[in-house]
């Protein structure tokens, strides 16, 4: 008798040939010019990865954008920003439209370069030549200025942080129009020239130049203000004090450090706020950048403030979806994914890995739907939701410390088949990059043969493979009850949800987004 699982019978039920080797080496499908890019758009910051160089990154994505129709890159552009909340992405894809067609900018301009960070990276970006040329066209000339004249001067203020390029050095290569004489005084202020009259300026600006001079309290500015100035320990207090929410979560270990938390009044004030659901709302954290702050304060930290932490990602995470009751979360526990999940920038390296994302995504899922399973795996399947107590930060961190090994997707969908052969919903956390199961006779992945089998037995089950890195091939190919999605945003449950009540793809729901202007 021939092998069933090599030979499977049934209508519709053969298995594709594979069609490319994925960066490891291992058997895959080529994804389309559009489904590549849309998976760059999500997941791509231009660092290195596991098994992909930054410089060959940069390459495919220039190439996919330029190939791609230009609609097309500019719906992945707004989805990079709006929904992935990425920043080098939407920079870029903006940067290849301004050469490539500056009608389709113009109207994503304002979606995608939404501050002032943003305009940085657009100016590099094509300063940088990597795009064409390095001089500025003129519809990007254009709308920069625009951005100058959309924002009062207490805003030109707040955003005037960083450098290469500094604000200074975009003003005087656009020279935005003062509309009258305080503007012509806050460029000036801007650019380091002298002011005609202070008094013009905006009140936070006198109060942060009277802080300066030793003759005021701390105005209400960005932390990168004040950080870099020298501080009493009274004047720490007062920022921490007065900081934003996400201000709070990102320099927790900086107050703790100045003996702001030895004051237990202000520690007490701090926790509240960090715990408070309406101003968690109105932050609106990713839930990776609480489990980030979580799993880094430092060790002499008070403890109240992990906790805290773990009530706001509670909170945060509202928005997960009610799945179908048969839901298994297949989490690829691999070498690779202790890799940076923003890949590996230099001294910008987040400390954030793959698998604390891939941990977090299943431990959220299942605290809001009690009935799903979890599966982590490598070269094998290791244990089972036992881990699953306390926070959904608690149950990531013990998630994210297991197995180490290979990466073979198949085992974990032939687990699903044998062991849980009812389950209606598979989710697979993974970089994608599954080579330990390769067919050496040509045929498809293991991972598509495992999923045919799964179909016989059950012919309406749906599965949702989620890339956390950039690449252009996938283990599972398209099709009808087929989703591959990439990133690592509150996007992502989104289109968990919605696929599995239709069948709409990920390319598909980018390619439907309304550029402004248009009726969507």
């Amino acid at each position: 008798m021939v092998h069933q699982n090599l030979f499977p019978t049934g209508p519709g039920k053969v298995v594709p040939a594979a069609t490319t080797k994925n960066n490891a080496g291992g058997v895959a499908y080529q994804r389309s010019n559009e489904q590549a890019l849309a998976q760059f758009a999500a997941t791509g910051c231009f660092g290195n990865t596991f098994y992909v160089k930054a410089e060959e990154q940069l390459s495919k994505v220039l190439e996919l954008a330029q190939t791609c129709d230009p609609r097309f890159v500019a719906q992945c552009a707004i989805y990079s920003r709006q929904e992935g909340a990425m920043k080098d992405m939407p920079a870029m894809l903006c940067a290849v439209l301004a050469m490539r067609d500056p009608a389709l900018l113009a109207k994503v301009f304002d979606l995608c370069i939404d501050n002032f960070k943003m305009v940085r990276n657009f100016v590099q970006i094509i300063r940088s030549g990597v795009v064409g040329r390095k001089s500025f066209p003129r519809m990007a000339r254009r709308l920069i200025k625009g951005w100058f004249e959309k924002r009062t001067d207490a805003q030109l203020f707040h955003s005037s942080i960083g450098t290469q390029p500094s604000m200074a050095d975009i003003i005087k290569m656009v020279h935005p129009k003062p509309r009258d004489e305080a503007r012509r005084c806050m460029l000036a202020y801007l650019i380091g020239r002298p002011v005609a009259s202070m008094g013009l300026l905006p009140e936070v600006v006198q109060q942060f130049e009277a802080f300066k001079r030793g003759e005021g309290p701390a105005p209400d500015i960005n932390f990168q203000f004040l950080s870099a100035l020298p501080l009493t320990p009274e004047q720490w207090k007062q920022i921490a004090r007065n900081a934003t929410w996400q201000t709070l979560r990102m320099n927790l270990n900086t107050f703790h450090r100045h003996g702001c938390f030895a004051d237990t009044a202000l520690l007490a004030h701090c926790l509240k706020r960090l715990q408070d659901p309406a101003e968690i709302a109105k932050a609106k954290p990713m839930p990776y950048q609480l489990f980030s702050a979580f799993l880094h304060v430092e060790d002499t930290m008070p403890p109240g403030v992990r906790m805290a932490l773990a009530q706001a990602s509670d909170a945060a995470l509202s928005n997960v979806p009610d799945l179908p009751a048969n839901t298994a979360v297949l989490v690829d526990v691999s070498g690779s994914m202790s890799h940076p999940v923003t890949q590996d920038r230099g001294s910008a390296t987040s400390k954030m890995r793959c698998i604390d994302v891939a941990a977090l995504i299943a431990c959220a899922i299942v605290r809001k739907n009690p009935t799903a399973r979890v599966v982590p795996f490598d070269t094998a399947v290791h244990g089972s939701t036992a881990f699953m107590r306390g926070s959904v930060l608690d149950s990531a961190k013990v998630l994210a410390t297991y197995g180490g090994g290979g990466t073979n997707v198949s085992i974990a969908l032939e687990h699903i088949r044998t062991a849980m052969p009812q389950i209606e919903l598979i989710v697979v956390v993974s970089d994608n990059e599954s080579w330990m199961d390769s067919n050496p006779y040509g045929r498809g992945t293991a991972s598509m043969q495992q999923w045919r089998l799964i179909q016989q037995k059950n012919p309406n089950a749906k599965i949702v493979c989620i890339d956390l890195t950039p690449n252009t091939s996938t283990q599972l190919k398209d099709e009808p009850n087929v989703a591959n999605v990439g990133g690592f945003s509150d996007a992502v449950f989104d289109f968990i949800a919605s696929f599995s009540s239709t069948n709409e793809s990920w390319e598909n729901k980018i390619k439907a987004l309304a550029l402004p202007g248009e009726v969507g």
